[in-house]
């Protein structure tokens, strides 16, 4: 079978035939990949942002079909078409699943490499533990959700990441009816942060990007107002005034690099009753040591006398897939969630690069690679 692989940081994936995958093992699933969307933590991976042995095999946001099935495997059959994650189900049994936090489940493991290279070395998965860049790829259980049959499987492959991480970031995060949002980026995940504000009845929805074809794109999705921070002098001004002098009641976080002076400038454009989400893939503040001491002014705000700010992170929007993709499957359905508009294009595999190229340069929201 084919598969893209990336054989060294920073270049290009080398797209090879004659790779093979084991078999299901016990409580794991031998998939068909039909589609995988190119997300930014792919793209993370490859540019050795987050730690990954090599060789190794990107995509993460993906649908395809049941080919087989290990021992033990109950909620799946052959044939079944399904949601492939990063998330996951969960075990249903661990303290986080019994408290219904199923996206912390305690029982997760992590497997080991299933594929090979036509030389027999063993390929790692990178950016999450599907490597949906492949004709095939095995999982474990609690990575799949079944969906109906009459899904579109390129729009389903949307639902594996850039759906429930920006939209489920939002239901996390609690937005309510009225509040007011401002979304930092509007690549794949920051969009369905707005669509998903709209759905909640947030207004004003201000979208905040330094690209004026992503602004355009968000308004499509039902931002109210955009702002283009490199257009503006003071980012935070320009916030507060588009919502009375108050500040945002929740800022999502969804740019790729979350320094310090961004968590500053997100914290500081809320109100004073408001929570500020971080959802971007390897953002992180500084280490001690590596800043002065005296930069941890950016937080004051958030120790300020009468304020009740908070900060919180999310992974894959803390969904409960299994509940969460059929109700998005549903939305969908039902023409209240946008899914065709999020793809720029598709590419056959042979062209994977090129859908990397065209979403690093800004110019997609998001490239699907059909198979």
């Amino acid at each position: 079978m084919k598969a893209a692989l990336c054989y060294e940081l920073g270049k290009p994936l080398v797209v090879e035939d004659g790779v093979t995958v084991d078999p299901p093992g016990p409580g794991e699933v031998k998939v068909k990949v039909a589609a995988t969307a190119v997300c930014r933590s792919d793209l993370h991976a490859m540019e050795g942002v987050f730690p990954a042995q090599l060789p190794g095999l990107p995509g993460h946001e993906t649908a395809g079909y049941v080919e087989e099935v290990g021992e033990g495997v109950t909620r799946v059959n052959p044939g079944d078409p399904v949601c492939v994650s990063a998330a996951t189900v969960g075990c249903g049994m661990c303290p986080n699943c019994i408290s219904g936090n199923r996206s912390m489940c305690m029982n997760r493991a992590r497997p080991e490499p299933r594929h090979h290279t036509k030389k027999g070395e063993p390929i790692s998965k990178m950016a999450g533990p599907v490597g949906g860049f492949a004709e095939y790829t095995t999982v474990q259980e609690y990575q799949l959700v079944k969906i109906p049959e009459d899904m579109p499987i390129d729009r389903a492959s949307l639902l594996s990441c850039a759906v429930i991480t920006g939209f489920g970031s939002v239901l996390t995060a609690g937005v309510k009816l009225f509040s007011s949002v401002a979304v930092m980026g509007t690549g794949a995940v920051g969009i369905n942060a707005i669509q998903g504000s709209v759905f909640c009845g947030a207004c004003p929805v201000i979208a905040i990007d330094v690209l004026d074809n992503r602004l355009e794109a968000a308004r499509n999705f039902g931002a109210t107002h955009t702002v283009n921070s490199s257009k503006v002098e003071d980012l935070v001004k320009a916030v507060q005034e588009l919502t009375d002098g108050m500040g945002a009641d929740y800022v999502f976080i969804t740019v790729t690099t979350s320094s310090n002076d961004i968590i500053r400038q997100a914290i500081e454009m809320s109100s004073r009753r408001s929570v500020i989400v971080r959802i971007a893939p390897g953002a992180r503040l500084a280490a001690p040591g590596e800043r002065p001491a005296e930069d941890i002014e950016w937080a004051r705000p958030l120790v300020q006398f009468g304020t009740q700010r908070m900060v919180i992170g999310t992974a894959m929007g803390s969904s409960n897939i299994i509940v969460d993709i059929p109700r998005y499957i549903a939305l969908y359905k039902a023409g209240r969630l946008k899914l065709d508009e999020l793809i720029t294009d598709r590419y056959p595999l042979d062209r994977v690069n090129e859908a990397i190229e065209s979403l690093q340069s800004g110019k997609a929201l998001r490239n699907v690679i059909v198979f």
